[in-house]
């Protein structure tokens, strides 16, 4: 099946989450009957077969039938996805789980899960014939906005808070993005981008390109699936923000299951995972709320999770309903003794929010909530390297030893 010309265009629709009107795939993003967010729907999904993605390119734009994409000329690809599935042994020995999988896209190209939506929603603005593009951002977004950006020559502009990690605020920056510093909560930077999107014509990816945004991030369940060999994982562990990509990886789950590439998904669990300080799903979910009250002010290590008014929360409610999951908050001890545990048992280097994923299923296994023997995969979204200063508080610092024989041999064998 070619990804080229309007037979895939034909097949794309844009409906409601709430009232379910159906739109076509034109230049919108909210209800204008009930405000309600909008989702790809995918009109007459065929039959795919597992051999169709046999010698493909191994990035996520392997599942082209599956993303909104109608010519593929329009695609902007840094090479993101197809990251590892781990099989994490030796942590699984520690917690107690026999078949532990970390899904590690701290290895994508600018070392987050953030190339994924990026990616399709920059390669839909070029679709729409717009030169400009832009976020609002916690710090990955930004990285991976502005480098899909670069590469297809558009110009950029990020809207984030004046306090995320500098890591992040270089890379964005050595993209070449216009990066807006804001003083204040990721909640004001993205009232700001959304209105700087609205009068200057902007895609802004997670704003007014965010039906497309999040098809992105509904490729971390193609991958797992794909890489399980086609098979239905047990329990999804998802580090939780704005809740798009939890609420995506459902989607992406029962949109294979319609593609008869998988069987029966709605035995699988999805619990979230977010860090105290700012984890009002959490809160929502153990007082049995529909609604989410917002943080005003987070404070929590894990910076590419504090949004304080997650956008899609309550549909992050619905999710673990549906899929019988659970959601728990975790300190930011627990948050930085995980990224430890996972560093020393796998080699794999997170930055807070795959520790909130960790230390999240640490307390559900020892809470009885996920079982011995099930196929758990645990969401490990950005990299340790763009968030060092919160991991060095509990590193020891390094002591200087003198260039002598001696020395250095007595230091080894402490």
């Amino acid at each position: 099946m070619s990804c080229t010309g309007h037979n895939i265009l034909s097949r794309i629709s844009l409906e409601c989450r709430e009232c379910k009107r159906v739109y076509g795939t034109e230049f919108r993003y909210v209800c204008e009957e009930c405000f309600g967010p909008l989702d790809v729907r995918y009109d007459d999904l065929p039959r795919l077969e597992p051999s169709l993605f046999e010698g493909r390119a191994q990035t996520y734009w392997r599942y082209r039938e599956l993303l909104p994409i109608a010519d593929a000329t329009n695609i902007i690809s840094i090479g993101a996805g197809m990251t590892p599935l781990h099989r994490a042994e030796r942590l699984g020995e520690e917690l107690g789980l026999k078949n532990l999988y970390i899904k590690n896209d701290s290895v994508n190209p600018t070392f987050s899960f953030k190339d994924r939506p990026a990616g399709v929603a920059v390669s839909k603005a070029r679709e729409f014939g717009m030169s400009k593009v832009g976020c609002a951002s916690t710090g990955n977004l930004a990285s991976a906005t502005a480098a899909h950006a670069a590469k297809g020559g558009m110009s950029c502009h990020v809207f984030a808070p004046s306090n995320i990690e500098m890591a992040k605020i270089a890379q964005a920056l050595s993209y070449g993005a216009n990066y807006i510093a804001v003083n204040g909560t990721y909640d004001d930077a993205n009232r700001m981008a959304a209105l700087a999107g609205d009068r200057q014509n902007i895609g802004v990816v997670n704003i007014n390109m965010r039906s497309y945004y999040v098809e992105g991030s509904k490729t971390l369940a193609f991958e797992v699936a794909e890489q399980l060999g086609w098979n239905v994982p047990d329990h999804l562990v998802v580090p939780v923000g704005s809740g798009a990509m939890l609420n995506a990886i459902c989607k992406g789950f029962e949109e294979l299951q319609s593609a008869s590439l998988l069987g029966d998904v709605s035995q699988m669990k999805v619990s979230a995972a977010q860090p105290h300080g700012c984890a009002p799903v959490v809160s929502a979910f153990k007082q049995g709320s529909q609604i989410v009250t917002p943080v005003e002010i987070p404070d929590t290590v894990a910076k590419s999770l504090a949004i304080g008014d997650p956008g899609d929360g309550r549909y992050v409610l619905r999710r673990l309903r549906q899929y019988g999951g659970t959601a728990e908050e975790t300190s930011d001890e627990e948050i930085l003794d995980a990224i430890l545990l996972l560093a020393r048992t796998e080699g794999i280097f997170t930055e807070p929010a795959g520790g909130v994923s960790i230390a999240t299923l640490q307390k559900m296994i020892e809470d009885g909530r996920v079982d011995a023997g099930d196929t758990v995969v645990c969401y490990v979204t950005g990299n340790g390297l763009k968030a060092t200063e919160a991991i060095m508080r509990v590193l020891k610092k390094p002591e200087t030893v003198e260039a002598d024989a001696r020395a250095i041999l007595a230091e080894v064998a402490s």
